[in-house]
């Protein structure tokens, strides 16, 4: 994972989402989630491109349970954009880079 790509859990999730001085794509997904491991190297790419513009978070949902259910993560994976701590853009699925990005507003 690069160094603007973290992984966030229930305990840091405000810390790091919610009170970040920059948009944050946070990306729920689990290790088994087949279109999960296609998008993630889609975000890795993002993650480098916009560096210090974006933030990627990912949040695996088997692990954090109670962020997928405070989201209303029904399927995965799942980009929630936050900016300034709110919900501003959601993707469900896994998508081209172009159209990921577009949906997300990047």
């Amino acid at each position: 994972m690069s160094d603007n790509v973290v992984v966030v859990t229930h305990e840091n999730f405000e810390a790091v989402v919610e009170k970040a001085a920059v948009p944050v794509v946070v990306d729920f997904w689990a290790s088994w989630c087949v279109p999960c491991r296609m998008v993630s190297p889609l975000l890795e790419e993002i993650a480098q491109e916009q560096k210090g513009q974006v933030l990627i978070a990912k949040v695996d949902v088997d692990e954090n349970s109670q962020l997928a259910e405070r989201f209303g993560i029904r399927s995965i994976p799942t980009l929630i954009r936050f900016d300034q701590g709110q919900e501003t853009h959601r993707v469900v699925g896994a998508l081209p880079k172009t159209q990921m990005s577009q949906r997300l507003g990047l």
